[in-house]
């Protein structure tokens, strides 16, 4: 883990090396030079979130390609030689722009261990493609950009707009979905779903690292748009704190349910030896309970990624309500191999014995419908 935090802050350090503006004044043909960099890196960081990254999340995937896409169409209209290609690479560039902050909310909430209900999550993708559309209208309506020249300046192409009355939609969208993610940040902590303070200030700062650039090019003349190297700063960052906090929780996890286990066998001298003892006798409702069953819940949830796939396997003939004898079987593996893999299971999920992982299990199926 320390490694892949080292090698994202070396990442960050190259970045903002590269993201440096000469002065503030027109677009140059040097900046074609950048955003191939930035394209290309943010490929590169695409294929290696899914080629190196264990447990990928769909919502981490989205967000660098969203990146990628944002950099590829300001790639594109930087070297665009006619107003129809510049209006394409535009909407290119809006396209990543749009389901970035979607997906940046995402890992966010994600990040947090807060659940969203399905329903929302269809109505903030239904919202972002309207938004979407009315960005990429240039061209064919005069809602977004009343006039729009392309104008070649030092060898980079540029578009000069006035804008439209629908314009000011996409600064609402942003400004909704930043506004989203500092209350789900803030609320994470207060409710210690994030259980670190320092956590949750590097979230925030991702989260105003783009919000500081985004109002910075509204107002500054810059020479190139910033938020193409802003965007990798932080999804970076968002991928450093997830990995991170997924860590610490699974090691939180290993130390509580080793604790668990300690206790059990302490109490029960024969679950070294009886398998019906360790999985199914030991299965008392009146055992204490130290966390809700909701907060169990989504604990449970969020780290059942962990799981390996024989781990995993056992799971799902716990949840059809398979008995010992039937797990042995179905996997063709001994007492002890199952007790080992038992072990690991509750230990990963938080959980002492199977009644409580099933009931756990459950309740975290209610509360996600």
């Amino acid at each position: 883990m320390n490694k892949k935090i080292l090698s994202i802050g070396s990442v960050l350090l190259i970045l903002l090396s590269l993201g440096g503006c000469s002065g503030i004044g027109y677009k140059s043909a040097t900046l074609s030079a950048i955003y191939i960099v930035t394209s290309i890196l943010s490929i590169v960081l695409l294929l290696g979130y899914c080629t190196l990254i264990k447990n990928k999340q769909p919502w981490f995937i989205l967000l660098f390609s969203a990146v990628a896409v944002v950099n590829i169409g300001y790639l594109s209209l930087s070297v665009s030689s006619t107003l129809n290609e510049a209006l394409l690479s535009n909407r290119i560039a809006y396209l990543g722009s749009v389901f970035l902050p979607v997906s940046m909310l995402m890992a966010i909430l994600k990040t947090c261990k807060i659940t969203f209900p399905k329903w929302a999550v269809s109505v903030i993708i239904l919202v972002s493609v309207i938004v979407f559309l009315i960005a990429a209208s240039p061209g064919y309506l005069d809602i977004y950009y009343k006039e729009v020249t392309l104008v070649n300046i030092s060898g980079a192409t540029v578009l000069e707009k006035i804008y439209g009355p629908l314009h000011s939609i996409y600064l609402f969208y942003l400004l909704g979905h930043f506004s989203a993610m500092i209350a789900v940040i803030v609320y994470a902590r207060i409710n210690k779903r994030i259980k670190s303070s320092s956590h949750a200030i590097l979230l925030l700062t991702a989260v105003f690292v783009n919000i500081s650039v985004w109002l910075m090019e509204q107002f500054v003349d810059l020479d190139f748009e910033f938020l193409s190297v802003s965007y990798i700063v932080s999804e970076l960052f968002l991928l450093g704190i997830s990995l991170l906090i997924q860590d610490i929780t699974l090691q939180n996890a290993i130390v509580t349910g080793n604790h668990t286990n300690i206790t059990t066998e302490q109490s029960d001298p024969d679950s070294a030896t009886a398998t019906k003892t360790s999985d199914e006798s030991n299965d008392s409702p009146t055992q204490p309970i130290e966390k809700s069953i909701q907060e169990k819940a989504e604990y449970l949830e969020s780290v059942l990624y962990t799981l390996t796939p024989t781990e995993g396997h056992i799971y799902r003939l716990y949840m059809d309500g398979k008995k010992t004898k039937d797990v042995m079987a179905e996997l063709g593996i001994t007492e002890n191999t199952l007790k080992f893999h038992n072990r690991n299971l509750y230990s990963k999920l938080g959980v002492s014995t199977r009644k409580e992982l099933i009931a756990v299990s459950r309740a975290m199926n209610t509360y996600k419908q």
